[in-house]
Parts: structure tokens; C-alpha cells; sequence
């Protein structure tokens, strides 16, 4: 299993309640949280198959951003 870190534009609890759906969707239940408490707003994905880019088109779906960590 790998660890996806993304830098979101996830700011609070209602905005996770939005992308909730589609992540599950893509990523699964309970293999991803955001840190809103993180400057960074950071999403943690936990993965067998998926990459970077799958998770960030999936935020992008929900109407966020996510980036790679600088």
C-alpha cells in the first residue's frame, strides 16, 4: 500500500461533507482523509492501484484543488 499527499483547497468540515461522495467513489471508504487543521489542507490518500493524478482529477471533480507538497 502507498501514501498519496496532496495540498488541497479543502478549507472545513462542510466542504469535506461536498468531495465525500466522489472520493469514496474513486478512492474508496476510510482510505483518505484531509487534515483542514494542516496550512496545507492536506488530503492522505492510502492506495493499491491508484495514482496522483487519479486523485487529483477526482478532487477536481468535487470542485477542489488538490497539488503535489512542496
Amino acid at each position: 500500500m502507498k501514501t498519496i499527499e496532496l495540498k488541497t483547497n479543502i478549507m472545513c468540515g462542510s466542504c469535506v461533507a461536498k468531495v465525500t461522495p466522489i472520493l469514496n467513489e474513486v478512492i474508496g471508504e476510510n482510505r483518505w482523509k484531509v487534515d483542514t487543521a494542516n496550512p496545507g489542507k492536506v488530503l492522505t490518500v492510502n492506495t493499491e492501484s491508484l495514482d496522483e493524478a487519479t486523485v487529483i482529477q477526482a478532487v477536481e471533480k468535487a470542485g477542489y484543488i488538490a497539488e503535489k507538497l512542496s
